[in-house]
């Protein structure tokens, strides 16, 4: 951490030189790779939590910079400056995660306020698509512009992509969907986005970090890294294509989506970064630093081997319970007196349940003995 913080010394936010990849002092921008093994030791718990799908757990890594950051904030060493370092490092980091230019990626503190930026700027009157039964982040900053004339319908996921039209502004949907697991069918989706026009604005929070996510693909991609990237609750990001993002108006605009935030603290001008970084929010500085050692460790993975390692754990759980193997690390089954998940939590184990569905997931942590107590503890 950074212990000048001069009236002097401005915030400048770091930059990657031409040709670099990394950052001094930060995260190299490719990482040596580590397996799911070594992943899992870093974290210290997890036996019998079978919850990322709600919260995720913090590696030893994270917990160790959170209480280093304590230490410093406490004995007056922790300097803005130093945090926007952090911050910028976490950005390039989740740059490279989601297979898009640092350019194009803004950073928040939840999903619901940056889905609300892409709500503000749908145009009067325009149609909205959403996924019957989506995350009310995903919905609910559309619903709230119907003062406008914004208009929002609702099909099942499957049906999503069918009903894409000519009227369509915006799609907006979970790339899996928090109350099933169920994963979208991305490559329908946005062929027929492009096909009539439509903007694709994809929720990524239950997918990135278990299972590989290309964000370039998508017009507009959010993430809250608190679940399956293992971050401290807000960190979220944003990342936007130039096509749509001449169309956004930074609504949350702040000192920290100043071309110079240092600059920016203060009124009248409003000088704005060119690029993502307009829509900026400013950051909670302490998640950032907690978030920092858990995206490196999202860095070095194969997200294809997690996946696999997820998944293979959740079809091993639907085979055990008469379901058909879904190819998710979420599963859920129908709950509506919450007897199963009474049954779960009976046992020791952490679960949720959703929508009337009990709801389990698998992660880094999780092995073969999760996947058995479960099962002893529903079929007993």
């Amino acid at each position: 951490m950074i212990t000048s913080d001069s009236p002097t010394s401005r915030l400048s936010l770091p930059v990657l030189p031409e040709g670099s990849s990394s950052l001094p002092g930060g995260l190299p921008g490719r990482p040596d790779r580590i397996g799911v093994r070594s992943a899992r030791e870093r974290f210290r718990g997890g036996r019998g939590y079978l919850a990322a799908c709600t919260l995720g757990l913090p590696t030893r890594e994270t917990e160790a910079a959170l209480r280093a950051d304590a230490e410093a904030w406490a004995s007056g060493r922790a300097t803005a400056a130093g945090y926007a370092a952090v911050v910028e490092r976490v950005r390039h980091a989740y740059a490279g995660l989601a297979a898009v230019p640092v350019s194009r990626v803004a950073i928040g503190s939840q999903a619901s306020v940056l889905a609300g930026l892409v709500g503000a700027s749908v145009p009067d009157g325009a149609e909205v698509l959403c996924v019957d039964g989506d995350f009310s982040s995903m919905v609910f900053p559309f619903l709230s512009q119907a003062h406008r004339g914004v208009t929002v319908r609702h099909l099942p996921l499957a049906e999503l992509a069918d009903g894409i039209t000519a009227n369509t502004w915006l799609v907006a949907f979970s790339l899996v969907q928090s109350a099933t697991g169920a994963i979208a069918d991305t490559a329908a989706i946005v062929a027929a986005a492009h096909a009539h026009r439509s903007f694709t604005l994809c929720d990524t929070t239950q997918a990135v970090g278990w299972m590989p996510v290309d964000a370039s693909v998508f017009d507009a991609t959010i993430c809250h890294s608190y679940k399956w990237l293992c971050a401290p609750r807000g960190v979220a990001f944003l990342t936007v294509a130039e096509r749509l993002a001449a169309l956004l108006h930074p609504v949350q605009a702040g000192w920290y989506a100043g071309h110079d935030p240092w600059a920016s603290c203060y009124g009248p001008g409003m000088d704005l970064a060119t690029d993502a970084r307009r829509f900026d929010v400013s950051p909670a500085w302490n998640a950032w630093v907690g978030a920092e050692p858990a995206l490196d460790l999202f860095g070095r993975l194969d997200l294809a081997a997690v996946r696999d390692h997820a998944v293979a754990l959740g079809d091993a759980l639907c085979t055990g319970l008469d379901l058909a193997p879904a190819g998710q690390a979420i599963v859920t089954w129908p709950d509506a007196d919450g007897t199963d998940l009474d049954r779960l939590t009976g046992a020791g184990l952490t679960a949720s349940g959703r929508a009337g569905r009990a709801r389990v997931a698998f992660h880094l942590w999780n092995d073969e003995d999760d996947v058995a107590d479960a099962l002893r503890a529903l079929r007993p």
